[in-house]
């Protein structure tokens, strides 16, 4: 990075939110974090408390202050991406609670869509799916309230800092109704969804100021914007075709970048833009596995393990699954199939099952999927991924990553920066900031605290990877389309 004054830069998560206070010459020199509590609801619905996500970026952003001590020069802010809210712009009070993007109540609204599903996927680059935003926000509209202005938690967080009304436009490729072309919102897609005549924020780029805020003490420009994986895949400096990381949060996310245009392909990945700066966009390639570190916490609330770091110890008790297998669909299965009904499936059961078995298969199921996103981006993109960059909190499990290589045939390189997030949207801060400066200036350098070889050849990978594919069709056998 180039040298200038430090900014404060917020990762505004599903079950948190970090701060970072980042130095150009000195790295991260403070940070801080707030928890953020979701309730999970019977029947797929994922709720929080829109007061929960503000106060969390507020305790976060200032305790990291608190700590470093020194006054930022500016704020960035990275976000959920699909979570949704109504709010009333007068007070920016809001009126509903956020459904989290993980919330499937707006299947039957999908189900109404079906066939206009191609048309949206096309303008869109999205699939039809309640994952997305605009499912969500016309199922607001439908059930909730007419009232006020309905959108991503974002610019609701953005308005409560600085009064603005605004989105990035990585985050408004998010909706299913921005053009993914243009680049601008769709007035076909907002009619699809009953959604014509809604006020929606303003798209801006990735960097520039939209605003300030007195928030966090002095008042300080808002100057970087971006969608939580997009500015992952900015930090891990992922910003040229051919290469993509993944992140393994409370899901596990596989970006891939496709350069100045979008790439629809016939792989089930969905096309949308990583970032625009400039006026200029960039895109990428997303796969989904919707509950990753989320699976761990089920079966750590079932009382297997105590947590993820137990993955390690006990699923090293055994030296593998011992036929059991897992596929982690807790939240349905997103790409590459989107068949958001089907639930998860644990199968292979004995009397000498035990818990390292269970860790094994829940560890070689997230990592299959994965591995079967990899192989999607690489058909799409027309060449084999070179190698995987990793970051997130199940990252530090070896298990997980050994077994990533190991099903992927490609060494997973994870990042020596813990909060990649934070990161990627400080570095659009500085940007936004400076506008002398180029991405270059501004991307940490990329150096890997691991490399994962693959342990096993081809054959074995095939073999394995071979059974989960099995596992996924059989557990879609048995459930019909809804």
């Amino acid at each position: 990075m180039t040298a200038g004054g430090p900014v404060l830069a917020v990762d505004q998560g599903t079950s948190g939110t970090k701060a970072l206070v980042v130095c150009p010459e000195r790295g991260v020199i403070a940070s801080g974090s707030a928890p953020v509590r979701p309730r999970h609801l019977p029947g797929g619905l994922v709720e929080v408390g829109p007061g929960e996500l503000l106060a969390s970026v507020l305790d976060a952003g200032r305790e990291a202050l608190d700590r470093a001590g020194e006054p930022v020069a500016a704020v960035g802010l990275a976000n959920q991406g699909e979570t949704v809210l109504a709010w009333d712009p007068a007070t920016g009070e809001p009126l509903t609670d956020a459904l989290v993007w993980q919330d499937r109540r707006a299947e039957p609204l999908c189900a109404e869509l079906a066939a206009h599903a191609d048309e949206l996927r096309d303008l869109t680059g999205l699939p039809l799916d309640p994952y997305f935003a605009a499912p969500k926000m016309a199922w607001i509209r439908r059930h909730r309230t007419r009232r006020g202005v309905v959108t991503t938690s974002d610019a609701w967080l953005v308005h409560r800092l600085t009064g603005a009304f605004v989105t990035d436009a990585a985050t408004a490729g998010r909706t299913q109704l921005l053009d993914l072309d243009s680049v601008t919102w769709s007035e076909r897609a907002l009619a699809l969804f009953g959604l014509d005549g809604e006020e929606l924020p303003r798209v801006v780029d990735a960097a520039e100021q939209v605003g300030t805020t007195d928030a966090f003490g002095a008042e300080l420009p808002l100057t970087g914007l971006l969608v939580d994986q997009q500015a992952a895949l900015l930090a891990q400096d992922v910003t040229e075709p051919g290469s993509a990381k993944c992140t393994y949060g409370t899901g596990a996310f596989l970006l891939a970048q496709t350069g100045e245009r979008p790439r629809r392909g016939g792989s089930g990945l969905v096309a949308c833009v990583a970032w625009r700066l400039g006026g200029r966009s960039s895109y990428c390639l997303d796969g989904q596995v919707l509950t990753a570190a989320s699976a761990v916490r089920w079966l750590t609330d079932l009382g297997v393990i105590k947590g993820a770091r137990d993955l390690d110890p006990v699923g090293s008790a055994v030296p593998d699954s011992g036929g059991v297998t897992f596929v982690p669909a807790l939240a349905g299965l997103a790409a590459p199939w989107w068949r958001g009904d089907a639930r998860g499936s644990l199968t292979g059961l004995g009397l000498d099952t035990t818990p390292g078995h269970l860790v094994r298969a829940l560890c070689e199921g997230v990592a299959a999927q994965v591995a079967e996103l990899a192989d999607a981006a690489a058909a799409d993109l027309g060449e084999p991924l070179r190698s995987l960059r990793v970051d997130g909190g199940l990252t530090r499990s070896a298990l997980l990553m050994q077994t990533q290589a190991d099903l992927l045939q490609r060494p997973v390189e994870v990042s020596a920066l813990p909060d990649v997030t934070a990161l990627g949207v400080g570095a659009v801060a500085r940007l936004g900031l400076d506008g002398r400066l180029g991405l270059q200036d501004v991307v940490p350098e990329w150096r890997p605290a691991a490399v994962y070889e693959p342990r096993i050849g081809p054959d074995e990978a095939a073999t394995r990877r071979a059974a989960f594919r099995a596992d996924v069709t059989a557990l879609l056998e048995r459930t019909p389309p809804s």
